[in-house]
């Protein structure tokens, strides 16, 4: 895909991208993408999918309770328990505002810990990352922003949330739908959103303004960006996913080149 080269254009010392369809075959690859990159919250997504093979597991209850008094697994999931960014503090109650937070992905990964008596890292490798095949990923720290990955090994993972083998897709269906429609809340690096759409562990594009993805992605488009200067999205509309890592921080240079890039790949599925 031609497309793929602009990233040679980024202001990075080293980027890398594919785009897997919906079938689970990779359209297009550009750069090392062998290369392991700091996710940082595009760990998250890992991390709840590992949280959703253990609700199907039995192991935990998506409505049982789970971090501060009054939330749950789906809290947690879905940024809504309350908790702040980056403290163990409770600064609203459960279900009332989109709080994005790391501590809650830790709380998160904690409880399922304790669930399966399994150190959450070896969880996420044992049900996520082995079956997958994703050989170059690992979590060494916080659910919430440690995970290390490559290119090759995240279509993978987009091949699977597209197509699933590891969960009923029913399950992922609800991964990717609105969770407590209607809530405001901030986007990391974006702002005030009203709403601030996320399923279980995926930001949910639908109408919101700035954004990370393309202005021709579909409101369906879900997935997540991290501060690494990392992403990945999944067009269903488009039936494709891309991934893009890189090891430069995000900032300006990020919300500038993302969008158009986003556009251009679309703009060449379509044709």
């Amino acid at each position: 895909m031609q497309s793929l080269a602009m990233i040679e254009n980024w202001p990075v010392p080293t980027a890398a991208a594919a785009v897997v369809r919906a079938d689970g075959t990779v359209t297009g690859t550009h750069g090392p993408t062998a290369h392991r990159f700091p996710l940082a919250s595009v760990t998250k997504p890992l991390a709840a999918y590992a949280a959703l093979v253990a609700y199907e597991e039995g192991a935990v209850e998506l409505d049982e309770p789970a971090g501060p008094e009054g939330s749950t697994v789906r809290h947690l999931l879905a940024h809504t328990s309350g908790l702040a960014f980056d403290e163990h503090r409770v600064t609203a109650p459960p279900g009332t505002r989109r709080l994005y937070s790391n501590a809650g992905f830790e709380v998160l990964g904690d409880h399922i810990a304790k669930a399966t008596d399994i150190p959450f890292p070896e969880y996420l490798r044992q049900a996520v990352l082995e079956p997958l095949g994703m050989t170059a990923t690992t979590l060494d720290g916080s659910p919430a922003r440690d995970g290390v990955s490559t290119v090759d090994d995240l279509a993978r993972f987009a091949a699977e949330v597209q197509s699933p083998r590891l969960l009923d897709p029913r399950t992922v269906l609800e991964a990717q739908s609105v969770v407590h429609p209607g809530l405001k809340g901030v986007l990391p690096g974006y702002g005030h959103q009203n709403p601030n759409d996320w399923g279980l562990g995926f930001e949910i594009r639908d109408h919101k303004s700035p954004h990370w993805t393309g202005t021709n992605s579909s409101p369906a488009t879900f997935g997540h960006f991290g501060q690494s200067g990392t992403f990945l999205w999944i067009d269903p509309a488009a039936g494709a996913a891309c991934v893009a890592l890189t090891d430069r921080a995000f900032g300006p240079w990020a919300a500038e080149v993302w969008p158009p890039f986003t556009d251009a790949v679309l703009a060449e599925l379509r044709a």
